[in-house]
């Protein structure tokens, strides 16, 4: 089964709750994705109305979303978010990388970042951001996607008591001459 990409969707009320019930399960399934488990939908909702905020035609960020192509079913989602700083407005910040739980290790993940990486080059941007939660074994899996680990901060998330998780940023150069 494969994706089918959707690029800045129509934020229908329908769509919204779809995000934050991903979100929540992502998160409740152990995903680094701003919160620690267990969560509700109506925590994670006013931090996902906060992300909603910045979407075009609204703000200068952009949603890209993953659907399954048999059932419609909403597998994988990321923004592609703005610094809102003239002088870094040639590369974006991916927040929010979620892919379904029950639909981990089909190759989702990867296809979402391939696609957001198509979407990055075709605007003709230099790069793209990511900051991820160490801990996890994701610098592997972005990596493979072409990612490069290029900052870390140890220790700088708390995820409870005696539990701190470095802070680690990771780069995908999209220019011609170096990416």
């Amino acid at each position: 089964m494969t994706l089918s990409f959707t690029l800045d969707p129509a934020l229908t009320p329908g769509l919204r709750d779809e995000l934050v019930a991903l979100w929540t399960d992502v998160s409740n399934a152990g995903g680094a994705v701003g919160f620690v488990p267990p969560v509700t939908a109506d925590r994670v909702r006013p931090t996902a109305e906060e992300q909603f905020a910045g979407l075009c035609p609204a703000g200068p960020d952009r949603l890209l979303i993953g659907r399954e192509r048999t059932t419609g079913r909403l597998a994988a989602a990321l923004f592609l978010t703005s610094m809102r700083f003239d002088l870094m407005d040639h590369w974006r910040m991916l927040q929010r990388v979620m892919v379904h739980p029950g639909l981990q290790g089909r190759g989702y993940g990867a296809d979402l970042l391939a696609e957001a990486e198509r979407t990055a080059r075709a605007e003709g941007l230099a790069g793209l951001r990511l900051t991820l939660r160490g801990g996890h074994g994701l610098e592997a899996f972005y990596g493979r996607s072409g990612y490069r680990e290029v900052g870390r901060v140890p220790g700088a998330i708390r995820v409870g008591p005696g539990d701190d998780r470095d802070d680690v940023t990771m780069w995908l150069d999209l220019r011609p001459d170096i990416g």
